[in-house]
């Protein structure tokens, strides 16, 4: 360290030096990678100026209203969700539509207590006349998707709605939705979701303004500007020809709804956001649910984009269409980018001190700005949005939720190599736990993941940069020390939480102490 040092300060030495193959060698990938992360950094900033540019595209009422109701499938696809059943089945129930127009389909695919309670409450319900019906599964076969398209064979709806176990739909919510289709073009509408425990946790904080960016500016401006977007999967509606012409629910990706929006456009349906209708569901309460649902996504999202990119590349589509449809579905590439330069940080710190400061000023700087700075602007601008009186708040929350994403490096990495890699894996569901103030806590450790060793490697990954840290103060490279904080932070908290979380006394209570036997308020 104090040899470096010595060099570091010598700027004479510093003037006489020649960068030689060694370095090269190392610069090459580094300056690569960089250049490639600032273009997804540069990317975000494009959202948030397609989102002001077309704000006044801004779809807030139908272009009619059907004179007569459609009938409507309520699909509600379930696995092992025995805490969070009875909130789904009682909100679905208080749908403000004629039931007479009403089909409800609880899919369940559970393997534990879900089916009991499951089956009491659709009985329960059943026999107050409401037209719902259960549907269990043994076998899983292509997971959810599967649960979808084997509900579809016998739905009686025109349209279908689809809701996670997890999610509280409004009472208004069909009759906010489904006018939309009164244009014929229109194959499927989605809204905006927002979150029953947002102030639970400071982790659920964080999660809320994630899921606000995507939301609130990736929806919204790609919607406005007209080109492709996607289904999430739930809280949204479809027409159901749009489904069958595009080939029905698939399930050889993790993301079966952003499959079939792909495939539902290049047919040639439009889609429709809807940002002010809100629907509200449950964030993760626990680091190793929140990496598997992150996880889940961005293999998902890359395995989508190896089916279909080359089928929207060939197609007839504008270039603005196919560039967004790019970055949209490569979007998590730079998990193993970040990787490559977590390894390659340091060495080229200690070859571009060499160099001098200004190289690093006027070359370095602005590529760190670009990949990292487009983030924290990119969810401020969704606070403002959102909240126009409270969005300053947010400014707490902006240096760790750029932490989070670094400490999800490790767990998304090895999820976007699996599917770049071909190789095939579960679905995975995001455990929830009627977890909505902060009273409440976890009720069951059952559904929690093994942990495994990624933990571990976080943890050791953020000891390295800390020695990185030292040696930047050490050798006074100071402009370097905000980032590599970062990187210490983000690892060692995904590392610490996920190893730490249920290993307090109290976090456990049995299944009976947040249940109630049957729904209330019918």
């Amino acid at each position: 360290m104090q040899y470096f040092r010595q060099h570091f300060l010598d700027t004479t030495f510093k003037g006489l030096y020649q960068a030689n193959a060694f370095d090269i060698a190392l610069l090459i990938p580094y300056f690569v990678v960089l250049i490639l992360l600032a273009s997804y950094g540069l990317h975000r900033y494009v959202l948030v100026y397609l989102y002001y540019k077309h704000k006044d595209r801004r779809t807030t009422d139908p272009a009619g209203h059907f004179s007569e109701l459609p009938r409507v499938t309520v699909q509600l696809p379930i696995f092992n969700e025995q805490f969070v059943v009875e909130r789904l089945l009682d909100a679905v129930c208080r749908l403000d539509y004629p039931l007479d127009k009403l089909d409800i389909q609880v899919l369940d695919d559970s393997t534990d207590e879900t089916v009991a309670v499951a089956r009491g409450v659709v009985e329960y319900y059943a026999s107050r006349g409401f037209p719902i019906t259960y549907h269990h599964r043994t076998n899983r076969e292509g997971y959810k998707a599967g649960a979808l398209a084997e509900g579809l064979k016998s739905a009686k709806g025109e349209f279908v709605t689809i809701f996670d176990a997890d999610f509280v739909p409004p009472a208004d919510f069909l009759m906010r939705t489904i006018h939309h289709f009164t244009d014929p073009k229109i194959g499927m509408v989605q809204t905006r979701w927002t979150h029953i425990n947002r102030n639970y946790s400071f982790l659920t904080e964080v999660e809320a303004i994630l899921l606000d960016g995507h939301f609130v500016l990736e929806h919204s401006g790609r919607a406005r500007s007209g080109v492709f977007f996607n289904f999430n999967g739930t809280a949204g509606v479809w027409r159901r020809v749009a489904i069958e012409e595009a080939g029905g629910w698939e399930h050889d990706t993790l993301t079966e709804d952003t499959d079939l929006s792909y495939r539902a456009q290049l047919k040639g349906w439009k889609f429709v956001y809807l940002q002010d209708v809100e629907c509200p569901a449950e964030l993760p309460v626990e680091m190793t649910a929140f990496k598997t649902q992150q996880a889940r996504w961005a293999k998902g999202l890359i395995q989508t984009g190896k089916k279909i990119l080359p089928r929207v590349l060939k197609s007839d589509q504008p270039f603005r269409v196919k560039l967004e449809a790019w970055y949209h579905l490569t979007a998590n590439l730079s998990y193993p980018l970040m990787i490559v330069l977590s390894v390659l940080l340091l060495p080229a710190m200690v070859i571009r001190f060499y160099q001098g400061w200004f190289q690093m000023l006027y070359i370095d700087l602005p590529l760190f700005l670009a990949s990292t700075f487009s983030i924290s602007s990119f969810y401020l601008v969704s606070q403002r949005e959102l909240f126009p009186r409270k969005w300053p708040r947010a400014l707490l929350y902006i240096p760790f939720l750029m932490a989070l994403g670094i400490g999800l490096t490790i767990t998304n990495t090895r999820a976007v190599l699996e599917a770049l890699l071909g190789w095939q894996s579960p679905f995975a569901r995001t455990p929830k736990y009627r977890v909505e103030s902060k009273q409440d806590k976890v009720q069951s450790s059952q559904y929690r993941r093994r942990l495994g060793w990624v933990p571990w490697i976080e943890l050791l990954i953020g000891g390295y940069f800390a020695l990185t840290v030292y040696y930047a103060v050490d050798n006074e490279n100071y402009i370097t020390v905000p980032f590599l904080v970062l990187f210490v932070i983000g690892y060692w908290y995904t590392g610490l939480m996920s190893l730490l979380q249920g290993r307090f006394a109290g976090l456990s209570l049995s299944a009976d102490a947040h249940s109630k036997p049957f729904p209330v308020g019918v």
